[in-house]
């Protein structure tokens, strides 16, 4: 009986043991199962979870940190570039230089322009635009003798464009000279005179060698081709004048010029001359081309042009001439466009027909 009874109790537990066994196993079989069926759901929490602890570590950084304090923009306007970048220095600004020439003698490193203005709110660290002054283009009156004056008038246009000119010419003293017409003898101030303002420059001009002698040509029976060739060649002004030819008269040519009691007279003394013109009923159209212009100081370069109805433009004749009234003969085709130009600038048109 001992024996069966201890034999029943030492069978419990491990009977116990066995009987337990299954239950565990369906526990964690269960477990993995719901575990498995949830795990989308705990990815997405995690992922949740980790972008609201980045975006609140992210908010407590940038509350943390502080950006760079707004500062006034200062006035440097008129100021020595030294002191002006002092000046930005102390407001932590940092300045972008630009170098302009300036209309001002003497103001050569100060500040001409800055951007932003002064009392500009920005922040730290900012760049600040300044326009720094070159000095002038020129700080001393030049070398004029022996130069063209219209050639310098050129060149000072030139060299002060876009802005107040430092140096001006006064109106030209003209005087009779050996020397090419137009060129420069005297200046006042002289070259080298320092410039602390605007300054105006006195010029004496030759006239050119007006005093030289012309002989009187003699133009009675030229042609009008013969009398251009003549008025390209000489230094006498010719006013012309024209009527339809006469009975004894050969049409197309000179039929009176004014005499002098001397063989020679002045360069560019005016000599009137008459010519005979033919009728029109041609192909081509006679008579003389008219102008009035300004009066020069001295003779200028001046020429005719054609340009028919087709076919290419030409010169008729190229002349030297003081000014006022011009006057030249032509024989062109009918309806050409005749044009006076004046050192190569077009100063008259005119077609004739």
């Amino acid at each position: 009986m001992e024996n069966e009874t201890n034999e029943k109790a030492e069978t419990k537990p491990s009977e116990t043991k066995k009987g337990k066994l299954p239950s565990l196993g369906l526990s964690f079989t269960r477990f993995y199962e719901k575990l498995q069926t949830s795990l989308p759901a705990l990815i997405f929490t995690a992922i949740f979870a980790f972008i609201i602890m980045l975006i609140f570590a992210l908010a407590v950084f940038f509350m943390n940190v502080k950006g760079p304090e707004k500062v006034l923009v200062p006035n440097v306007m008129g100021k020595t570039l030294e002191d002006a970048l002092l000046e930005m220095q102390v407001k932590e600004l940092y300045p972008r230089i630009n170098l302009r020439y300036s209309e001002t003698p003497g103001d050569e490193g100060t500040i001409l322009d800055q951007s932003p203005k002064a009392g500009a709110i920005v922040k730290g660290y900012s760049r600040v635009s300044l326009v720094v002054s070159r000095g002038v283009i020129v700080d001393n009156v030049g070398d004029y003798i022996g130069q063209n004056v219209d050639e310098l008038e050129l060149k000072l246009q030139a060299l002060f464009a876009g802005q107040r000119p430092l140096i001006t010419l006064a109106t030209p003293e003209y005087k009779p000279d050996q020397s090419e017409a137009g060129t420069i003898l005297e200046q006042d101030p002289p070259a080298g005179t320092s410039i602390s303002e605007p300054v105006t420059v006195q010029l004496v001009v030759s006239r050119g060698p007006n005093y030289e002698n012309t002989k009187v040509p003699d133009l009675i029976g030229q042609s009008i081709n013969d009398l251009l060739q003549t008025i390209s060649r000489s230094k006498i002004v010719f006013d012309i004048t024209a009527h339809a030819a006469q009975e004894g008269e050969k049409a197309g040519t000179v039929v009176n010029q004014q005499l002098f009691n001397t063989e020679y007279v002045r360069n560019y003394t005016r000599m009137t001359v008459e010519i005979a013109l033919p009728d029109n009923s041609d192909e081509n159209a006679h008579g003389v081309f008219t102008a009035q212009l300004a009066d020069y100081p001295y003779p200028v370069p001046m020429k005719l042009e054609a340009k028919p109805l087709e076919g290419d433009s030409y010169t008729l004749v190229t002349f030297s001439h003081p000014g006022g009234n011009v006057t030249i003969p032509y024989t062109v085709p009918h309806g050409t466009t005749l044009i006076l130009k004046v050192s190569e600038k077009a100063v008259e048109r005119q077609t004739v027909n």
